[in-house]
């Protein structure tokens, strides 16, 4: 059979494909994707090089590796600066957006790195999510209401508005780290890892002898964190300046994934699973600031909102219920 086109018919037209990204992007006040060029064999067109991971891997196959671009890469013009009071917001958030924040965390906490890290939730992988359907609240979210959702329940905040300059600034943050990244493929260390399923049933008291051996130095005997000069260095992870009982790490497997590949800090990948999972255990038995869905009944609230193994909220641990809420830290949001 005949050949609908010709190998250099191929490869003129990829060559002019790529040409028109380049030449579209160039007035593009964020910055071009910045690809490097070769030379076809033929001298018809320019051929755009493919980055390493701009190809979907095959059915079962690893996934891709991406880095996000330095911070050296940031363009300086109005965009940079937008980009750059993201990145600030992102670490330093009690501080800069503090009407909308009720504890002593930051974006940082969770997602390490200034959101860079791969297998702590990255920024630039929310990113390249978004939009998606979220089961906690039955629709199709945005970035932008995925972030209002972080105020909410991390921050044990308020959302801000959409289109408040925090939401705006986080999110030109969240591009240019996901800047050259291919949407759609599966990225590795886009989320929390999953460590597997542990051999013994989960144990309060064996995750306080993890805590205590390896936690406890960085955030304190009593889980409260450090700060030093005003400002925290290690966050609280439980009481009344910590998350609330609606956040994403109150899932114990969520905080068993995330510590297993990040903790202790900078010793990612050196607890045991079970030690992973019995210290998530731990810290997600103590109490904490009351979910903001809270209507008045904590049986009602754990029906609702938090019906599953991997939620302690409205279970009973060392003859405590879980769910009635702290005080609300001094500095919270009203």
């Amino acid at each position: 059979m005949r050949p609908l086109l010709s190998a250099s018919a191929v490869v003129l037209i990829l060559g002019l494909a790529g040409a028109a990204i380049v030449l579209a992007q160039q007035d593009d006040p964020r910055g071009p994707v910045k690809l490097a060029q070769a030379t076809s064999a033929s001298g018809l067109a320019p051929v755009v090089a493919a980055p390493t991971f701009a190809a979907l891997p095959a059915s079962g196959a690893p996934a891709l590796r991406f880095e996000p671009p330095p911070d050296s890469a940031i363009p300086d013009n109005d965009f940079g600066k937008e980009v750059k009071l993201g990145q600030a917001i992102f670490n330093g958030t009690s501080p800069l957006a503090a009407p909308f924040v009720g504890n002593s965390l930051r974006c940082a906490s969770c997602h390490l790195d200034a959101g860079r890290l791969p297998n702590s939730a990255p920024l630039w992988s929310a990113y390249l999510t978004y939009p998606a359907y979220r089961s906690k609240n039955k629709h199709v979210n945005t970035l932008a209401e995925r972030m209002q959702g972080c105020f909410s329940y991390s921050m044990n905040g308020k959302a801000p508005p959409l289109g408040d300059k925090v939401l705006v600034a986080l999110e030109s943050y969240a591009f240019f780290l996901a800047k050259g990244a291919p949407v759609g493929a599966e990225l590795a260390g886009g989320g929390y890892p999953t460590p597997p399923k542990p051999a013994l049933a989960m144990d309060f008291d064996r995750g306080a002898k993890v805590f205590e051996s390896k936690c406890a130095l960085c955030h304190g005997a009593d889980g409260q964190g450090q700060a030093s000069n005003g400002a925290v260095v290690f966050p609280p992870l439980w009481g009344p300046k910590s998350f609330n009982w609606g956040a994403g790490m109150g899932s114990i497997k969520n905080a068993a994934g995330f510590i297993k590949a990040n903790m202790p800090l900078s010793q990612g990948n050196t607890l045991l699973d079970q030690e992973a999972w019995d210290v998530a255990m731990f810290m997600d038995s103590h109490e904490r600031p009351q979910d903001p869905r809270f209507k008045g009944s904590i049986a009602d609230t754990r029906k609702q909102h938090h019906d599953s193994p991997m939620d302690m909220y409205g279970q009973v641990v060392n003859g405590q219920l879980l769910g009635h809420g702290t005080a609300v830290a001094a500095k919270a949001v009203k």
